[in-house]
């Protein structure tokens, strides 16, 4: 890569600004990444280019309405009971049977994940629920943070919401259409094998204390589970399925009034929640996400603006095959450390383009799963931080070097499935 080309420099300008605001200066993610965009088109010479910044901001509008929506949805169930009844219900059913025990927390962990696409509304969500329980099971508190941190980038990575390979797709106007079943290969098995090294072993020893995992698996089951409880999870689930299945019955009405129409069901369920509180926290939850895009947004309209976008692909394009792999298992995770939203959009378009011979929906699945990876670099971490703090731990890298070996696991099996992108592509199509 030339940095001494004019469009070498802008980029540069725009990367170190950025990283000069977001670290130096502790500014919001989305606040470094507009102010990276204003110097990118100042040093290229075209001033400040308001109506770039204005285009770029509402060029994620679709994905920022599904973010809000479906968190949304997912602060209502929480409201009514829901989540906490199943984490109870799965622990009683299944506390015989560690492996499926192990199993069931993992994907418990993961849902709030795949429904709004943020790794922090899984660790904030169901990952504080089963913290507590899991600790009272036996499983040792730095494993049960990192089971929760890897849970919950998976559950994002998974479908039916992947934000980062929306952003790829996005893109290069790929729609984000088919991505169902290659995102579970790229998630499932890593979610049972990181079940398994960090959960497993700990469910098979004997609980220390019946009595205080009962009391909180008492105080967990404050709402009785009934089918009427689950009525807003049927909405949703007919409305997206309904309309990806039949779209001649059912005509699709679009992610986020899907999303608003389940969480409406919820009145019918016969638990007393209060809707504007719900909706209050649900949005104040996502702004920071909902920031952060609009924040990309605006980075990759200057950045196509100037010829850095183009820059960074033709880069891309002339590095040779072996090169390129390393490049995208180290370069996306660590651009994450930042925003993994950002990685997908500045590394992740790129790499895709170099990678055109092969099947692009499994490629940016693939890509978005490294890029999920992110969500544990320091000094951002979200998802390792934040799982740190459910379960009372203060220093987070005592989370993170458990996390080390799912990770690196994580990144293997991406370029694994970029590397087999032709084969897995004949057998699925």
């Amino acid at each position: 890569m030339n940095w001494f080309w004019p469009e070498g420099l802008f980029a540069f300008l725009m990367v170190a600004t950025f990283v000069f605001g977001a670290f130096s200066f502790k500014l919001p993610i989305a606040v470094a990444m507009s102010l990276a965009a204003v110097v990118g088109g100042l040093a290229a010479g075209e001033g400040l280019p308001v109506r770039h910044l204005v285009e770029g901001t509402f060029g994620y509008l679709d994905t920022i309405l599904i973010i809000a929506t479906a968190m949304i949805f997912m602060k209502v169930i929480e409201r009514i009971g829901l989540l906490e009844a199943m984490a109870a219900w799965l622990i009683r059913k299944f506390k015989s049977s560690p492996l499926l025990l192990s199993l069931g927390i993992m994907l418990l962990i993961m849902i709030p994940g795949m429904i709004t696409g943020s790794s922090t509304a899984a660790v904030l969500t169901t990952g504080a629920l089963v913290a507590p329980v899991l600790m009272k099971l036996g499983v040792q508190i730095h494993k049960t943070a990192a089971a929760i941190a890897m849970g919950a980038i998976y559950g994002m990575i998974a479908p039916p919401i992947n934000l980062p390979a929306m952003i790829i797709g996005g893109g290069i106007d790929m729609p984000y259409v088919g991505f169902g079943v290659p995102l579970l290969i790229c998630t499932i098995p890593l979610a049972v094998v990181t079940a398994l090294l960090l959960i497993y072993p700990g469910l098979r020893n004997k609980v220390r204390d019946e009595g205080a995992l009962e009391g909180e698996l008492r105080r967990m089951e404050r709402v009785p589970i009934t089918l009427r409880l689950f009525l807003p999870v049927a909405v949703l689930v007919v409305l997206l399925g309904g309309s990806s299945l039949f779209p001649s019955v059912f005509p699709s009405l679009g992610m986020p009034l899907e999303f608003l129409i389940a969480s409406a069901s919820a009145f019918l369920t016969g638990s007393r929640w209060k809707p504007v509180d719900t909706v209050t926290e649900a949005i104040d939850n996502a702004l920071p996400v909902m920031g952060i895009l609009m924040g990309v947004g605006m980075f990759i309209q200057v950045m196509t603006l100037t010829g850095v976008r183009g820059f960074v692909v033709v880069s891309a394009l002339a590095l040779p095959a072996w090169l390129l792999y390393v490049g995208i298992a180290t370069s996306m995770p660590l651009f994450g450390a930042v925003s993994a939203f950002g990685s997908a959009s500045v590394l992740g378009v790129p790499f895709l383009l170099a990678l055109l011979g092969k099947n692009e929906i499994l490629v940016g699945s693939a890509l978005s799963l490294i890029a999920g990876l992110g969500d544990l670099m320091p000094p951002t971490a979200l998802a390792g931080i934040f799982a740190a703090q459910v379960v009372g731990e203060e220093n987070y890298f005592k989370v993170l070097r458990y996390c080390v070996t799912p990770a690196v696991l994580t990144a293997l099996w991406g370029i694994a499935i970029i590397l087999g992108a032709g084969y897995i592509a004949g057998v699925l199509y």
